[in-house]
């Protein structure tokens, strides 16, 4: 029976998130019961694409993402996979009319990170943050707002702003590891063994400027998805402040984290932010 296959398609992505990220769960939750399905499949789709090139270090690499994308338009093309993952996705992207030039843009970035190990221009490194994070946002943006074009191209700004914002909070709190172990660097103009205070500071400045712009979009979305989009925001938002205040010598020797617990106090705090209408 292709429902229950179907549900059961939707709980495998449900299990991709919470094993591979509590903070996005916690927002997620926070999510209307109506669209956390289609949110869940959209984050297992770029999750297991993500993990392709940053893990599976023992494996041919290309080939696995070449095959994930293929096997992802025979799924669309045929409206069924047993990878249940692509199953649900397709699902997804046919209902709430996610176009492929937002896929393909997500994969485009996907494979730069098989080889490319610097961005030299601003112009590369904003290409690379549309495709790995933007779209994402536009992505989920076409589930907020459940097919009004309207509503979506008044909110596509702020969504791309927020998903560079967590993108480029990523890139911080990530650092060591990019270098370290997967010989990249994302900011330009910026030499990652000698960061300097300056250029920290610079860095996080940037991110500010795209969460004001991104909290625009948050409080006029849909009340569907306004709470769990703020509860990610709030959760970056506190992730850039505590990078904010360690030395640029400490991001490149440790990673910085939110605690569990504060997750959750987090979590709490958007809870009756919301509900007292002080959004």
């Amino acid at each position: 029976m292709k429902q229950l296959y179907d549900e059961t398609s939707f709980r495998c992505s449900k299990i991709v998130t919470k094993n591979y990220s509590t903070s996005f769960s916690l927002a997620v939750y926070m999510l209307s019961p109506k669209i956390r399905e289609a949110i869940y499949s959209i984050y297992a789709f770029v999750r297991f694409a993500d993990e392709i090139v940053d893990s599976f270090h023992s494996y041919e690499k290309e080939v696995l993402l070449n095959e994930f994308e293929a096997d992802f338009y025979k799924a669309y093309k045929n409206n069924i996979s047993l990878n249940p993952i692509l199953n649900c996705f397709q699902l997804t992207v046919k209902k709430y009319n996610i176009s492929d030039d937002l896929i393909q843009s997500f994969l485009k970035s996907m494979k730069a990170d098989l080889n490319k190990e610097s961005y030299n221009t601003v112009e590369e490194y904003n290409e690379y943050i549309y495709g790995s994070a933007d779209v994402v946002g536009l992505m989920c943006l076409k589930v907020f707002v459940g097919g009004d074009q309207k509503k979506y191209d008044e909110l596509k700004e702020s969504a791309m702003s927020l998903g560079t914002a967590f993108q480029k909070v990523n890139f911080l709190r990530d650092l060591k590891d990019d270098y370290e172990a997967l010989n990249r660097s994302y900011f330009p103009n910026i030499d990652i063994t000698a960061l300097t205070a300056e250029d920290k500071n610079t860095i996080v400045k940037e991110i500010e400027a795209d969460f004001e712009l991104a909290y625009k979009g948050i409080i006029n979305l849909p009340v569907e998805a306004r709470l769990g989009v703020y509860t990610a925001y709030i959760y970056y938002k506190k992730l850039l402040l505590k990078i904010s205040k360690v030395s640029s010598e400490k991001i490149l020797t440790t990673r910085i984290r939110v605690s569990n617990p504060n997750k959750l106090s987090l979590v709490a705090k958007s809870y009756f932010t919301h509900k007292l209408n002080m959004l």
